[in-house]
């Protein structure tokens, strides 16, 4: 079993979401790592597009969760991206996705807090 994949790397998005009533209406600001298990072998060889899956499906997969309607945990939002890619494409075995909400509504510094999450295909 092959062991390649595609990562889409700290996509960026402001998105409504968290526990707090506030956070419901103001955009914070979010990055989404998504990495996508498949074999790449035929991609390789052939150099063709459809062989392989388009990074923007990806990213519109990602997009249509982090600004869609607002959730209250990140956790909820790294397991819908990862549910919603193994359904979008068959080829892919395995995601893992992370989702980082980089400006909590805390009273302590540090650089966000991250979900990160692994479904693999049954």
């Amino acid at each position: 079993m092959s062991t390649d994949s595609i990562t889409l790397s700290r996509m960026r998005f402001h998105s409504c979401h968290g526990a707090l009533p506030e956070e419901k209406t103001r955009p914070q600001p979010w990055e989404v790592t998504v990495t996508l298990e498949l074999p790449l072998d035929e991609a390789g060889r052939t150099d063709d597009l459809e062989k392989t899956i388009d990074y923007r499906r990806i990213h519109e997969a990602a997009r249509a969760v982090m600004e869609g309607p607002p959730v209250n945990l990140v956790e909820t939002l790294a397991c819908r991206i990862a549910e919603d890619l193994l359904r979008a494409f068959a080829q892919v075995r395995a995601v893992s996705v992370d989702v980082t909400k980089l400006k909590p509504p805390v009273d302590f510094d540090f650089d966000g807090l991250k979900a990160r999450v692994r479904r693999e295909r049954k």
